[in-house]
């Protein structure tokens, strides 16, 4: 049995202009949460969230344990005099970032290809900082049937470069972990394959690196 882990981000989809950190458009959310639910809160109040999530921010904290996004949001509301439920905000916070997902044109053709030659396709993806995974699945709705299993960060209790995912996908297979063959496009996917003593090939779809796969149909002949 051969078991072949994608990561999403960057390698079969993107967020479209996104950068990697989301901390400058934090407050577009929490303002978006100012006017629908709470006229009263202050800007030094939607500041102070601000400057609370960006200390969640794993690009800024390095942090690995992951939290949900309840207990990250009931924690950067805290001093607002909201009146609605956390999830109410959560949601609103959310579509307040107005996020355009976009599924690489290879990803869903590649992945039926390995289907089809008898892979096992998992998938382990952190989650955008605070972002519950029943808003990040929406988003990728897509992918979803292409994949055996999927992992998240919420899902594993970790994010990268724990492996702890991988040993879960490894575990749910029956396969030794070293075996595994993880794709991904940032230096923290490497990491992970490297805590987990797996393979690992990475993707570079700017084509700026060498040793890379610039498209996922380049892993075929791989």
């Amino acid at each position: 049995m051969k078991v072949v882990v994608f990561d999403l981000g960057g390698t079969l989809m993107q967020y479209k202009g996104m950068p990697d950190s989301w901390v400058d458009f934090y407050k577009t959310g929490f303002e978006a949460i100012h006017q629908k639910y709470d006229d009263n809160a202050t800007e030094e109040a939607i500041e102070k969230s601000v400057q609370m999530l960006a200390e969640f921010n794993p690009r800024l904290s390095g942090r690995e344990i992951e939290y949900s996004a309840e207990f990250i949001f009931t924690k950067v509301l805290e001093h607002w005099c909201v009146t609605t439920t956390i999830q109410n905000c959560i949601e609103t916070f959310w579509d307040g970032l107005k996020l355009k997902a976009e599924i690489y044109s290879d990803s869903i053709d590649v992945l039926q290809k390995l289907k089809e030659k008898g892979y096992i396709i998992a998938t382990l993806t952190d989650l955008p900082n605070a972002m519950p995974d029943e808003i990040f699945k929406r988003d990728i709705s897509e992918l979803l049937d292409c994949f055996d299993y999927y992992v998240s960060s919420s899902v594993a209790g970790y994010r990268k470069p724990n492996c702890r995912g991988l040993e879960m996908i490894a575990e749910r297979y029956g396969v030794p972990i070293t075996e595994l063959v993880f794709i991904g496009d940032e230096e923290k996917d490497r990491k992970t394959a490297t805590n987990a003593n797996c393979k690992f090939i990475q993707i570079d779809r700017t084509k700026s690196k060498t040793g890379c796969i610039g498209n996922l149909y380049e892993l075929l002949d791989l």
